[in-house]
């Protein structure tokens, strides 16, 4: 029970008496004056008894807040610990957090900085590949890069760069392929001029227009002389390699120009972009690998059947030691046995008495 409840309930109390006094007070009776003095003790020791009662409950709430002062400072304390343990804790994380952060920083810096510089390349291969002698360089050092990539380099078993034909026309490469494929030319062609202002959609629909239809003169163009130039009967294949060094180009071709794609192949050109190519070389490469591969495994094979020749051989003779080694073996034998006996013979002779006349005859003859 609370303090304040008890002092509202000894209030109480305290205002019902007076109440009670004051209606006795009012009635004549004789009695008043005993009861009025018995009502002021009653009170005096009421109010004594609520003073020690106060003092008493006061003793115990200061006792009581104490404990509870004593228990909420300890468990504050623990809180406030474990609050510092896991500040620590998030501090560290933190800490490894933001030099993490720091080190991507670090490394998207350089990033922009190797964007930067790829852009710088990037404006420079766009301003080389304005020019058209430049670009025909470019296609040239790609595809020199691709057959070394593939074949190895300075194979000139497989292929070889700038071969002059008999017709006196220079293909970029040409391939010594197997058999039916004989020689492939290969000659880089990049039709980019009209490309771009074909596929540029800031440019006016009759700029694109008429880029689109040069672009496609370009590219047959680039099919006949290759076609022309590079496929000559008997001495090369009856196919020559059209090399396209922009994929987007050759992209461009397959996608939405399937008449040219057509043309090429009545002309006997193939279309290779710098992925196609390395496909398509690469299966020539196992190609020769199979050739060599099974010209090795005749040669094996005739190697083997003469070896299974000597082996027979080997064997005939084998045997015909063997059963001498054992005619040989029996022989020695035979001797090892007379050898014994002779032995045994002299043993028996060294062993006699002469001069007692202790001899054996039947054991010496």
């Amino acid at each position: 029970m609370s303090l304040d409840l008890i002092i509202i309930i000894l209030l109480g109390i305290s205002i019902i008496l007076n109440i009670i006094i004051i209606l006795k007070i009012k009635r004549p009776n004789d009695n008043n004056l005993d009861l009025i003095e018995r009502l002021g003790r009653f009170e005096v020791n009421i109010t004594k008894e609520f003073g020690n009662l106060k003092t008493e409950l006061g003793d115990k709430l200061n006792n009581n807040f104490e404990k509870t002062n004593d228990k909420l400072e300890f468990k504050l304390n623990e809180i406030n610990s474990k609050v510092n343990s896991r500040i620590d804790e998030n501090f560290e994380k933190t800490n490894k957090t933001f030099i993490n952060v720091l080190e991507r920083l670090s490394k998207i810096d350089e990033a922009q900085k190797k964007i930067e510089t790829l852009s710088t390349d990037i404006v420079s291969l766009e301003n080389i590949l304005t020019d058209k002698k430049s670009r025909g360089i470019f296609g040239e050092v790609n595809l020199n890069s691709i057959l070394k990539n593939v074949f190895g380099d300075k194979n000139d078993k497989l292929y070889r760069i700038q071969y002059k034909l008999s017709n006196s026309y220079i293909a970029d490469s040409v391939i010594f392929a197997p058999e039916p494929l004989k020689m492939i030319a290969i000659d880089s062609k990049f039709p980019l001029e009209s490309y771009r202002i074909m596929v540029d959609k800031k440019k006016s629909d009759v700029e694109r227009s008429l880029a689109f239809k040069q672009f496609k003169l370009d590219v047959k163009k680039h099919i006949d002389d290759i076609s022309y130039k590079y496929i000559i009967e008997g001495e090369t294949s009856s196919q020559a390699m059209m090399f396209i060094p922009a994929e987007a180009v050759f992209a461009e071709i397959n996608a939405y120009h399937q008449d040219l794609v057509e043309y090429a192949y009545k002309k006997r050109v193939w279309l290779t972009s710098p992925t196609t190519l390395i496909a398509t070389l690469t299966m020539i490469l196992m190609a020769f690998q199979n050739i060599e591969r099974d010209k090795y495994t005749s040669i094996i094979h005739e190697e083997l059947n003469k070896l299974g020749i000597e082996f027979t051989r080997f064997k005939e003779r084998f045997d015909k030691l063997s059963k001498s080694i054992l005619t040989v073996n029996k022989d020695v034998e035979a001797f090892t046995i007379t050898t014994d006996k002779i032995k045994k013979k002299f043993d028996t002779i060294s062993n006699v008495d002469i001069e007692n006349n202790d001899v054996d005859y039947e054991k010496i003859s």
